[in-house]
């Protein structure tokens, strides 16, 4: 089958699973999720959509998230979009399956505890639209950040010398401009008019902004960086919005943006540009304080308690300060460190494959999601098998910790291991690597924390993992027996045993 075909296919397979065109309100994706916003939660049908070949398990936050991966998830959401445009214009109605009143009753109160433990706080949706301004960047800082390494080795090696600098142009040109990037995602995500938020921040790294002296103190490109834009592109929304209320209309044209460009263009060159500077400087030197000094602890604190960040939503806090430190430093020195969590999750899966030898639905799904593991998508590790099971996710944490703790060592003894972009981990990290200390160092203490991280993983679920009544629980066939098809079989006939409550870890 073409790729284009088999593309279509999945997003074919998945638009009636998901309640139709009809019950689709928008459509998005992100490095390896599609993110789709849903009129009514109970027409999906969860299960059907993870028996999807291509689908590798469903997370439900803000939005009803669909795990196909890092590639897959680029080439099958356009397809989906085509094909929703399609069923709305054919004006198909959502397909309705049929639900007992139980089972829509069972649905409803799980949704409605699943909402009340929802990431909704005003703190925590702020975080999500400052993780919606930068994930749109991550192709660009993986593309940019691969050929930069690339880029590096040939140097290194004396190789095509003619060619380097046009890598390097290739590799630096985003990142020179990331800024206004930042600023036109930024005024789009907070209402406003995204445009008028990429002039704004543009200020930032235009090179006149050398001629001009804020708090005694000469202005350089750049200065405040992608926090400045940040900053910047938000104050313009707000002087936009007022203006498009107290302008009259025949003006708005040509009033509106003026004054948008001009009040929030001089606070940000005499003051955003210049605090934002300095909290970007103190994120650079904190980080690289907190590695050299607290190395080993660091990393294990870092690693272990990522995927709690993860889970509670907070680790989009993190993205703009990796991305600080690309800009400063080349390189994020967080990000391998956090990598390490997703190793721990490895290591765990292998050993609930081993510890439930009996259970072939549980093996089935860790041999699924096992490559996926390994290439850095750990969702259907986490949701699929350990967060489940309570007490190996837990040990999956405990693999991470040892792994990050490993990288942060090495750290704190002058071998700084960082990532010259974001969102990739696991092994798809590997062409990302940079450090102080060449190539080949930086690599061989990467693979050595995700060995740990895999081993100490392992080692902790294996032998702390779980508990007599979880195995007793879980360590057994998931074949259907006839006397469990249905509550007048043989075994009710006979007064058998009924099944067991859950057991707890």
């Amino acid at each position: 089958m073409a790729t284009e075909d088999k593309n279509r296919a999945t997003a074919a397979a998945i638009l009636p699973l998901v309640g139709g065109a009809a019950n689709v309100s928008s459509i998005a994706h992100c490095m390896t999720r599609l993110r789709l916003g849903l009129h009514d939660r109970s027409l999906v049908d969860d299960e059907a959509l993870k028996a999807v070949p291509a689908v590798m398990g469903v997370v439900e936050d803000d939005t009803y998230q669909i795990v196909l991966g890092p590639g897959t998830v680029a080439r099958v959401t356009p397809e989906f979009e085509q094909l929703v445009e399609e069923g709305r214009a054919s004006g198909t109605p959502a397909p309705a399956p049929a639900h007992t009143a139980e089972e829509l009753a069972d649905k409803g109160a799980s949704l409605k505890a699943q909402r009340k433990a929802k990431n909704a706080t005003p703190f925590k949706l702020f975080l999500r639209k400052i993780a919606n301004i930068f994930v749109p960047l991550i192709p660009a800082l993986i593309g940019c950040g691969i050929i930069a390494g690339l880029n590096g080795l040939l140097v290194n090696l004396g190789w095509l010398p003619s060619v380097t600098p046009a890598l390097a142009a290739m590799a630096s040109g985003f990142m020179a401009l990331i800024a206004v990037f930042v600023g036109y995602n930024t005024a789009k995500e907070f209402g406003g008019t995204p445009i008028l938020g990429g002039a704004v921040a543009a200020i930032i790294v235009f090179p006149g902004v050398a001629n001009i002296d804020a708090f005694g103190q000469t202005l350089s490109p750049g200065q405040g960086g992608v926090l400045g834009a940040l900053g910047a592109a938000v104050l313009a929304v707000y002087v936009e919005k007022w203006c498009r209320r107290w302008v009259p209309e025949a003006l708005d044209v040509l009033v509106t943006p003026t004054l948008t460009v001009l009040i929030s263009g001089l606070v940000t060159i005499f003051g955003l540009m210049y605090v934002a500077g300095e909290v970007s400087t103190a994120i650079g030197t904190f980080a690289d304080w907190l590695l050299s000094t607290g190395g080993a602890g660091a990393g294990f604190l870092l690693g272990g308690f990522f995927l709690p960040l993860v889970m509670l939503g907070l680790h989009q806090a993190l993205i703009p300060i990796h991305t600080t430190l690309i800009e400063q430093q080349g390189f994020t020195v967080l990000l391998p460190i956090l990598a390490m969590a997703g190793a721990g999750q490895v290591g765990a899966a292998a050993a609930v494959y081993l510890r439930l030898p009996r259970n072939e639905s549980i093996r089935k799904t860790i041999k699924s999601a096992m490559p996926a593991g390994l290439l850095g998508v750990g969702e259907p590790l986490i949701y699929g098998v350990s967060l489940p099971l309570g007490r190996p996710f837990i040990t999956a944490c405990v693999g991470g910790a040892f792994g990050g703790g490993f990288v942060g060592l090495f750290n704190q003894l002058g071998d700084s291991v960082g990532s010259t972009a974001i969102g990739p981990s696991g092994w798809a990290l590997f062409p990302l690597l940079d450090g102080n200390h060449g190539l080949g160092s930086t690599i061989a203490i990467y693979a050595g924390g995700l060995l740990v991280g895999y081993v100490a993983g392992f080692v902790a679920t294996y032998f702390f993992g779980f508990s007599k009544a979880l195995l007793e629980e879980f360590d057994v066939s998931q074949e259907p027996a006839p006397s469990t098809v249905a509550a007048t079989g043989p075994a009710a006939a006979s007064g058998g045993s009924p099944a067991k409550e859950p057991a707890g870890v």
